[in-house]
């Protein structure tokens, strides 16, 4: 009891923090991520504490270390709605273009992941640092089968409940909200728990996406709505009116706030190997942002598409974020694209480094978080747990460098320019 409490309260914390943020950002019409700026005010708060007083940082760290960890555990599921309404995002574009943005995806991932070790290892040659053990990450708990069991019998009870009464609670979203959400942690815990050799073709977060589709088509087969409908219905992106999908990305904001704390907690690990940290990071998001844009003109893309993928490589959080200061009025393409390439990271990160000849678990973490995000990270994390610190100071601070250039007019223009716009 006392330690759902605890969690209650940080994860609590978390959420209202994020949400005052963006109230305060939105009525003072600042157009920066104000996720962003939360992340950076807690991590510069921890660091002043941790000169001025310690123990003052170690019990706010304490503090939300239910959060961060719940968070860890249930990261990718927060990835999931934009997959799974996929089939709405794509509606109305043309076949030749998708195409492209496949290419575009997986080659862009392959030279983003081939930029970032290169740098990382030229760095690593040049400053010669040794490498020094790096402060433990932990590990979120396996998913029990009482907890499977729990969900099972909320899906079967929400489905019954929204099939005889679609709008029981007010609205057919509201009503249908407890049992797509069932469906999707469903999907997640199932697909967690594959044998390892599966889940290399068959990724806990398609798995998520897959049970998600098929709960959506049951609904909308059993009660009539439709398919579409029920997509409808999974993510409304109605304040008023929240889906299942608006759920899960509403801990997109606390996702960022939760970096400070990993941040802090690899201060020392960031501080010894800057040189080759920042310059992999600075390097490979210039690279993957300009990159995208040029290649996207170059096949003559859509330049609405085209700037709508530029944040490929980077955490649907901050993605989105970027999506809003372009202005992209379809961010189900950005956020579909940005999950699609950490999932081909995931798949194929390690055997293409493998090929490669990098054994530098510097190189193998920076070009893997920096190319495939979370979903890359958390693949390579499982086989590599050396390259994890490494994975996660790249998988922010990629976003978060990303992000502040993207706010800066010259940038955001020039980049609209490349594309076409």
């Amino acid at each position: 009891m006392k330690d759902a409490v605890h969690l209650a309260l940080s994860l609590g914390s978390f959420i209202a923090l994020d949400k005052l943020l963006k109230k305060g950002f939105l009525a003072a019409a600042i157009r920066f991520p104000s996720a962003l700026f939360g992340m950076f005010s807690i991590f510069s708060l921890l660091l002043l504490l941790d000169v001025t007083k310690p123990e003052a940082a170690s019990a706010v760290v304490n503090f939300f270390a239910p959060a961060t960890v719940f968070i860890q555990r249930w990261l990718p599921l927060f990835y999931v709605p934009s997959l799974v309404v996929l089939p709405l995002a794509v509606k109305g574009i043309p076949t030749a273009s998708a195409a492209k943005i496949g290419a575009i995806l997986v080659g862009g991932w392959a030279a983003s992941l081939a930029v970032a070790g290169y740098t990382a290892l030229f760095v690593r040659k040049l400053v010669k640092t040794q490498m020094m053990p790096a402060e433990p990450m932990p590990k979120p708990a396996a998913f029990s089968n009482s907890e499977i069991w729990g969900w099972t019998v909320v899906l079967v009870a929400s489905f019954a409940l929204a099939i005889v009464s679609p709008t029981f609670l007010g609205s057919v979203p509201s009503t249908v909200l407890l049992f797509f959400l069932s469906a999707t942690v469903l999907g997640y815990m199932v697909g967690s728990s594959l044998p390892p050799a599966i889940k290399k073709v068959f990724h806990p977060i398609i798995a998520c996406a897959v049970s998600a589709g098929i709960a959506a088509f049951a609904y909308g087969s059993f009660s009539g709505f439709g398919f579409d409908a029920a997509l409808g219905a999974y993510l409304t992106k109605n304040g008023a009116i929240p889906g299942a999908g608006d759920v899960l990305m509403g801990f997109l904001g606390s996702v960022i706030l939760s970096f400070a704390f990993s941040m802090y907690k690899q201060r020392k690990l960031i501080q010894r190997h800057a040189a080759e940290i920042f310059s992999s990071v600075i390097v490979s998001s210039v690279f993957s942002l300009y990159s995208t844009a040029a290649v996207g003109h170059l096949v003559g893309l859509d330049p609405s598409l085209t700037i709508a993928i530029v944040p490929r490589c980077i955490t649907v959080a901050l993605a989105l974020s970027i999506a809003n200061i372009f202005e992209i009025t379809n961010t189900s393409v950005t956020a579909a694209v940005v999950v699609l390439t950490g999932l081909v990271g995931a798949n194929f990160a390690q055997t293409v480094m493998d090929r490669l000849g990098w054994d530098d678990p510097i190189a193998r973490g920076m070009a893997t978080a920096s190319s495939a995000h979370g979903l890359g990270t958390a693949a390579l994390s499982a086989k590599e747990p050396e390259a994890l610190p490494f994975c996660a100071i790249a998988y922010a601070l990629t976003g978060i460098f990303c992000s502040l250039l993207c706010c800066v007019p010259a940038v955001k223009y020039s980049l609209f320019a490349i594309s076409g716009l």
